[in-house]
């Protein structure tokens, strides 16, 4: 049967049309996967692959997570370099924005006369209330200001027992300011004295946590110094001053000028002070140092304008008149000279009356010699049991009739100066009050100086023999930063740490070692200074893993140390492998020699004191696999 021709036109339309619509398919599928496959390379070229291609007919989507705006954008460019740009479809996400940086939290604490003021900003956490019931605590009847502000953050590590510290050093420091972050706490303080400035350096730094960063800064307001008082020998012993004491630095320059000229050596102190009575005291006082060089030897004491110049035994008399007269012309009109030139006196058979005060080393005082009358003696005694105790005075002194006028006087002021050692012994003689003895107060000298001058009276004869020893004095006697690090020198050379064979297991021989080393830690916690343990190797091996174990350990030396208790901001472990041997690695000898730990002193931290010129010197102990 034949087909119409109508069947077959619509035939042969229908099969071109399908042909068409295959061939096109088939070309637009290969298009698609083409474009997708060059995109899909351009990102991974580009180091986008975090980007996913998909192709939909000509469009390309790219979809993923961008790690930011500018990741996302060059993605889009990137895959439009491939395709035209207007097919590229961006299906793309970009990460949250990450969390905001924490802020910095700090307070500031002042306090003054005035009241106490807290600046700045705390973790939400923290409680205010226990912060305002600390504050009323250490000042009861203080205005307080609260200016703090706060943010819901994590409190920094530390932040908390820093801020704690700053309130016990604020009990302390009633005009201060202190400064609390998560570095530490900076403290600015007035003191009422240099003493009390010692002492409170010395309270605050003992009671800071381990782990707390501390900056002081204490000062002391100048003394106002009664009588003011300059008083300068030259004898057998050579030129010194008993105390030296100017009103401004021009002032103790033409002191000490004059001092040094007169034959005074070393180290001086000369204290700043209120209190002068005249403008012209650093004139006044080197013209008397003058003379009395001059007169070669002798003692020229200055108590505000009172001044008393008193010759050696011997010194020619025209020599001594001469010298005075030129003495008491020259010097400003405000002062008073007073000339004393000793004379021998011939002894009579009970020899010349005389009072004796001794101090053991244990605090206990004997009083000995010859007093007025029993008023005089039990005035004595009391004040000796006042200035010493009631159960360590021991009392053995005779009344004898016709004492020099002044001598209770004498007497007094000889043991308010003998309570300024730590042991001694005062004689007081018609003429002369003499005070020997060991102290730990380098300031004992001058004090004694101006006491005697004080209340001894004009042309008062008095000699001073103290020794200042260290060993005394429970400041001056912590170690310093050197002994500190040379002890640790010291131990570590005793004996070696060693480790378990081929591995960082401290061995069990070390430990004694250990032990050492961080009870001389302990000794110098107040002390600020940081020490480096570095592990080092020999040549055998590879380099990467002598690195390695190096590097473990000088960890595993820091880790015995801070389960001994040493702070960790005294602290830091470094590996240096087998960088830097200090023998030969081809001997048995050296590469056990190159084995070692190496205790070594840095200067990293801010606003620590400078290094000395020896500070790379290592301190050092030997480590070996043995």
């Amino acid at each position: 049967m034949r087909l119409s021709s109508a069947l077959i036109l619509v035939a042969t339309f229908g099969a071109a049309g399908l042909g068409a619509f295959l061939a096109a398919s088939t070309g637009a599928t290969f298009i698609e996967q083409r474009s997708e496959i060059d995109v899909r390379f351009a990102l991974d070229e580009n180091q986008l692959s975090w980007a996913e291609v998909q192709s939909n007919g000509l469009r390309v989507e790219l979809t993923g997570t961008a790690p930011d705006e500018a990741q996302r954008f060059r993605a889009i460019s990137t895959a439009g370099r491939i395709v035209d740009a207007a097919r590229v479809i961006d299906r793309m996400q970009v990460e949250d924005m990450a969390a905001l940086a924490a802020p910095r939290f700090s307070v500031e604490i002042l306090r003054n006369e005035s009241g106490i003021s807290l600046i700045g900003l705390i973790p939400t956490e923290i409680n205010r209330e226990d912060i305002s019931q600390a504050i009323t605590e250490l000042a009861p009847d203080t205005p307080v200001t609260d200016l703090l502000e706060s943010a819901d953050y994590p409190t920094p590590d530390g932040f908390d027992v820093a801020l704690s510290f700053s309130f016990d050093a604020l009990a302390q420091l009633p005009r201060s300011k202190i400064s609390v972050s998560e570095d530490g706490v900076e403290i600015t303080a007035i003191s009422e004295s240099t003493e009390d400035k010692r002492r409170l350096e010395t309270d605050i730094a003992r009671a800071k946590p381990n782990d707390v960063r501390l900056a002081m800064e204490i000062s002391a307001p100048r003394p106002v110094i009664t009588p003011f008082t300059a008083r300068f020998l030259i004898d057998a012993d050579g030129a010194r001053f008993d105390t030296c004491s100017a009103d401004n630095e021009p002032s103790r320059d033409r002191i000490l000028a004059a001092a040094r000229a007169a034959g005074l050596e070393g180290q001086i102190d000369c204290v700043l002070g209120l209190g002068v009575p005249t403008p012209q005291w650093g004139n006044g006082v080197a013209l008397g140092i003058e003379s009395l060089t001059e007169l070669g030897g002798g003692s020229i004491t200055f108590a505000d304008a009172d001044v008393t110049l008193a010759a050696l035994e011997g010194t020619d008399e025209g020599l001594f008149d001469r010298v005075a007269g030129e003495l008491n012309t020259a010097l400003p009109e405000v002062f008073s000279l007073t000339a004393v030139l000793p004379k021998s006196d011939a002894n009579n058979g009970d020899g010349p009356p005389e009072f004796i005060a001794t101090l053991s080393p244990e605090g206990q005082v004997q009083l000995r010699g010859r007093l007025p009358s029993d008023l005089v003696r039990g005035v004595t005694e009391n004040f000796a049991q006042a200035r010493f105790g009631i159960d360590k005075v021991y009392v053995a002194t005779r009344n004898v009739d016709n004492l020099p006028d002044g001598w209770p006087v004498r007497v007094l002021a000889a043991l308010e100066a003998l309570s300024e050692l730590a042991n001694g012994a005062v004689i007081v003689q018609p003429d002369l009050v003499t005070v020997r003895g060991d102290t730990g107060n380098v300031d004992a000298r001058a004090a004694i100086s101006r006491l005697l001058s004080d209340k001894l009276g004009e042309g008062a004869r008095f000699e001073i023999f103290v020794t200042y020893k260290e060993a005394l004095d429970p400041i001056a006697s912590l170690p310093t930063v050197d002994e500190c690090v040379g002890d640790i020198k010291r131990i570590g050379t005793e004996q070696k740490i060693t480790f378990e064979p081929s591995s960082a297991v401290v061995d069990a021989s070390a430990r004694p070692t250990l032990d050492a080393i961080s009870a001389v830690f302990e000794e110098c916690d107040v002390l600020d200074f940081e020490i480096e343990i570095g592990g080092h190797t020999d040549s055998q091996g590879s380099e990467e893993g002598n690195q390695r174990i190096s590097e473990q350990r000088a960890q595993a030396v820091l880790e015995q140390l801070l389960q001994r208790g040493v702070s960790t901001l005294k602290l830091t472990a470094v590996g240096y492998g087998e960088t830097s041997p200090i023998a030969d690695n081809e001997t048995e000898e050296g590469r056990e020699s190159n084995r070692r730990i190496e205790f070594k002193r840095v200067f990293l931290a801010p606003n620590r004191e400078e290094a000395p010129s020896d500070a790379t010197e290592t301190e050092e102990t030997e480590a070996t696999d043995e």
